[in-house]
């Protein structure tokens, strides 16, 4: 019986080999988990894959039961990260098991894709409550959710401000007050955080990554990354052996 079994897995993996398959970069995928703990939509959306793409391998030959299979280990995988990142066993392990419930329940592809984006936004929103929610008070946790929501925008003070319908002085004191920084300092940081995720897990240039979290210009926020680094996007890539791309 082992033998036959030993057997079967070599022919598999000779198999796997003939077809040229490879599974996705291991880097990449533990920065979507990762991005996922941050309470991050915004990053985790450039590490999302669809369910179903190249990288995935065969679960089953049946092709909807192989999806809801990669998407119970989809949840698995999450709940332990979101455990590792904060959130407490019984209330990851509850939602994991609320969304393995819906996927049993899917009869479509489609209502696995929706199942899929529900399961990450519904994750990535309570990490980002759970770090927020036992430090800040309840405006500024709503003030930060609502930057963290329009990272990749250029988000004044007054839009949030307008948003939780007090005044911009009132909420630029209370920023201050509560995080130590001003409005405008914070939303820099968090910028900078995830530009330094997408310098090290996209190929993503240095202008690319700059309009898309909302810059004005790439000399501004080379500087703004030096400010909060002590180097520059170029020379943050050589630290870590990171090809610069955007000189190609």
């Amino acid at each position: 019986m082992e033998e036959n079994t030993e057997k079967s897995i070599a022919e598999y993996l000779f198999s796997q080999r003939e077809k040229v398959f490879e599974h996705a970069p291991f880097d990449r995928e533990i920065a979507f988990y990762e991005s996922i703990c941050s309470g991050n939509m915004e990053l985790v959306k450039v590490f999302m894959q669809p369910i179903f793409c190249e990288g995935w391998g065969i679960l089953s030959k049946n092709f909807l039961r192989n999806l809801k299979y990669h998407m119970v280990v989809l949840a698995a995988l999450i709940a332990r990260y979101c455990i590792k990142g904060g959130m407490t066993p019984g209330e990851s392990y509850s939602l994991s098991d609320f969304y393995i419930m819906k996927i049993d329940e899917c009869q479509t592809e489609e209502e696995l894709k929706a199942v899929h984006l529900e399961m990450i936004e519904g994750y990535t929103t309570k990490m980002r409550q759970n770090k927020l929610k036992h430090v800040y008070s309840k405006q500024i946790v709503r003030a930060v959710d609502y930057l963290m929501c329009h990272l990749h925008e250029r988000v004044l003070l007054e839009d949030v401000a307008a948003y939780l319908k007090i005044s911009s002085a009132y909420l630029s004191r209370l920023f201050k007050k509560e995080t130590g920084v001003s409005f405008g300092e914070y939303a820099n940081a968090l910028k900078i955080e995830e530009a330094s995720t997408l310098l090290l897990y996209t190929e993503s240039s240095d202008t690319e990554i700059s309009n898309l979290l909302g810059f004005s210009s790439q000399s501004h926020f080379i500087k703004v990354f030096r400010k909060y680094t002590g180097t520059t996007p170029k020379q943050y890539k050589k630290q870590y052996n990171i090809p610069n791309f955007s000189d190609r």
